[in-house]
């Protein structure tokens, strides 16, 4: 199996709970530096470390407690809930209590309300992940927040699971898995009743299921017919219809955020690069990237819907390109990872996304500011070898 062809995953969404807002001030942010000074704080403390990670991670903030232009202050309320406060030259200029799932979700929401109300952004703290972890010997499927936090096991086949996808809404998970036979077979979880089902099972290989951005449609590799080719479904994995029909090899396939076109990998031009072609069929197109000979596992950014961000080899090694749909000008590396890193998985804001970094005996999930390229490690050491990230948030 060629390299590129290996199964990915990506993510969609855990429901959020409303917002209770308390005070509101609008505020013109206008700040003239490329990042943000911020004092942040929060009581109990465990929320405190929590929220310092955060903006720590955020590329458009610096921490500064001796200077800065935002005080932010978060404080438990009861229950589920936390308030947060945002001052600037002493001047309150934000103050709302946020509703969550748990405490620790009530913080990243809140941590959010902040970052959209200091120039930051859309928020993405909030966003829920799917991911593969070895941590018991097998690579299984686990979800978790993005700071990998109230992390649960969904899978126990111990066999080879890889490329979770979500639903739009979250209330689906799709993913691959070798499961019992050298075939692969796509898998559907239901994630208000933890039933699996399988989704579809045809010969040969079927892998890297991925949801359309309005849930009605997946995009699949399947190879019943002879090559690994795209293929696209209902929701439920039926009216399965060939897209591509090549000698070459395709995978990854990705929907564009407005569900007309599919992106995806194809070795058509005798290594691996991206191509683009009508949802319904038709014409396949190379994206200029202009960049590596090698150009895979793409993912279309929905915050964003100019950017597609890839993994490209660079020497050796491999990093994350990022190609402008809108300019089409050559592609730019963003990652300046010491190892590699591969499986690019967009954030909500547009701006920042997740990735692999994997060097001979290691796997996690780092988070990258595609502006600054500043990366930071989030997954931690407990949950052993850790890839295939895919967020969500709604």
């Amino acid at each position: 199996m060629r390299l590129f062809s290996v199964f990915v995953l990506l993510l969609s969404s855990v429901p959020l709970f409303a917002q209770n807002r308390v005070t509101e001030f609008d505020v013109d942010v206008r700040v003239a530096v490329s990042s943000v000074p911020v004092r942040v704080s929060a009581t109990p403390e465990a929320l405190d470390r929590l929220a310092n990670l955060a903006f720590e991670a955020h590329g458009h903030y610096t921490r500064d407690n001796s200077n800065p232009l935002f005080d932010i202050r978060f404080t438990a309320v009861a229950g589920t809930r936390v308030q947060v406060d945002v001052t600037r030259g002493g001047t309150r200029v934000l103050s709302r209590t946020v509703n969550g799932t748990s405490l620790r979700n009530a913080l990243l929401k809140a941590a959010d309300v902040a970052v959209e109300n200091t120039g930051g952004g859309k928020g993405f703290f909030a966003s829920q992940l799917a991911f593969i972890s070895q941590r018991t010997g097998h690579t299984e499927v686990y979800v978790g927040d993005l700071f990998f936090g109230e992390v649960r096991q969904l899978t126990a086949d111990r066999a080879s699971a890889m490329s979770p996808r979500w639903s739009p809404d979250g209330s689906k998970l799709l993913y691959t898995s070798f499961h019992r036979s050298v075939a692969s077979n796509i898998f559907e979880i239901n994630m208000n009743t933890m039933q699996r089902t399988e989704f579809v099972r045809f010969k040969g290989t079927n892998q890297g299921a991925r949801y359309s951005p309005d849930g009605s449609m997946v995009a699949m590799v399947l190879s019943g017919e002879g090559n690994p080719e795209i293929y696209v479904s209902n929701a439920r994995g039926h009216r399965v219809a060939r897209r591509t029909n090549t000698r070459s090899v395709e995978s990854s396939p990705v929907f564009s955020p407005d569900g007309r076109q599919l992106l995806f990998t194809s070795d058509a031009m005798g290594g691996p690069q991206l191509f683009v072609m009508p949802v319904n069929g038709g014409r396949m197109s190379r994206l200029p990237t202009q960049i590596s000979r090698y150009c895979a596992e793409p993912d279309w950014s929905r915050g964003d819907p100019n950017k597609v961000a890839f993994t490209m080899r660079i020497g050796r090694g491999f990093q994350i390109g990022l190609f402008d749909m809108a300019t089409r000008q050559p592609a730019v590396q963003v990652s300046k990872a010491p190892q590699d890193a591969v499986e690019p998985a967009w954030l909500g804001d547009g701006r920042h996304l997740l990735y692999t970094a994997r060097s001979a005996n290691q796997r996690s999930i780092w988070i990258l500011d595609t502006e600054t390229g500043k990366s930071t490690k989030l997954s931690p050491s407990s949950l052993g070898q850790v890839s295939q990230a895919s967020p969500i948030m709604r």
